[in-house]
């Protein structure tokens, strides 16, 4: 239960520039990231380069923020005791304020991300701790000089943090502040129904999917229509489209297509979540969304150029 207790960790808050900080709910996850060259052999060995990296679409977002230039950046999570310190410590280092919850019952959430030749990534996902932040993990109280708050797509897809996103989302729209999401996993979309999510998301000013999940939340093939639906839906809709840059739609309609920013693709694991967190920073010192998507862009041609989630010079 959250004990009304400050941040623990990171930089003493200073605001940000026009905005106030940021505040993202959402997962901390430990990756085991194997990159391989051949296909998978069945049954046997494939050579492989492993290793075991702090991820999780919420923190990195978050990170990749701070990275970007956001001065106050706070992060809400659940994560066993198993991995706490660990977690507290990188989080601190890259700048984040952290208020991780201790899990005694779960493990964190692990992530095996299984990274070919392409630099696509295929995950395995355990979400241990972080499907079980729930409302009692919640106070009105860290929305205190918050000026946007941004809800990892993670927490859609179980009931209890389902729950708690539902009641973080009603206590900042009380407040007026903007609320943007990232659908964050087109699998588990399939799994709960498009229908149910765009229901739970009701009330964000920004929604901002991938292209794949994009088309499963609209039924529609082509992003840039599917992006234009969603704009029916939300405000704001920014819809990545990986190596092809990204769609910036509002009231019904594309209003622009921002470039891709070329790069040496090693592994995409996280490149989604650089690109919102860059995109947050920017929209939270006063840039425009197509402006704010230039900076996402930028942002994730950086992160598939390394390997993990987190920005490549974060300790």
């Amino acid at each position: 239960m959250y004990d009304g207790g400050v941040y623990d960790g990171g930089a003493p808050g200073r605001g940000t520039l026009g905005g106030g900080a940021l505040l993202v709910v959402g997962d901390v996850v430990t990756d085991v990231v194997a990159r391989y060259r051949t296909s998978l052999a069945h049954g046997t060995d494939t050579a492989a380069e492993i290793r075991t990296l702090p991820g999780g679409a919420g923190a990195n977002a978050a990170c990749w923020a701070v990275h970007s230039g956001c001065a106050d950046v706070r992060l809400l999570a659940r994560v066993g005791a198993d991995a706490h310190d660990w977690h507290a410590e990188r989080l601190r280092r890259a700048g984040v304020r952290t208020r991780l919850v201790i899990d005694d019952k779960v493990p964190t959430a692990t992530v095996i991300c299984l990274v070919d030749a392409s630099a696509e990534r295929t995950l395995l996902t355990d979400g241990g701790a972080t499907l079980r932040l729930s409302p009692d993990d919640w106070s009105p109280s860290l929305l205190d000089g918050v000026g946007r708050l941004h809800l990892s797509g993670y927490l859609f897809f179980t009931e209890v943090s389902r729950r708690l996103a539902a009641v973080a989302l009603e206590s900042a729209l009380e407040r007026g502040i903007p609320v943007s999401v990232d659908p964050a996993s087109a699998g588990f979309i399939e799994e709960l129904g498009a229908d149910r999510f765009l229901a739970a998301v009701e009330g964000v000013e920004t929604l901002l999917p991938n292209a794949d999940e994009a088309r499963l939340l609209t039924g529609l093939t082509d992003p840039a229509d599917a992006a234009s639906e969603l704009s029916r839906r939300v405000p704001l809709a920014v819809v990545t489209l990986g190596g092809d840059g990204a769609l910036v739609a509002e009231a019904g309609a594309v209003g622009a297509r921002v470039p891709p920013v070329p790069a040496r693709a090693v592994d995409s694991t996280g490149a989604g979540d650089a690109f919102t967190g860059a995109f947050l920073a920017a929209r939270l010192t006063g840039a425009d969304p197509v402006r704010a998507a230039v900076a996402g862009c930028r942002a994730g041609a950086r992160a598939v150029a390394a390997v993990g989630g987190r920005p490549p010079d974060a300790p």
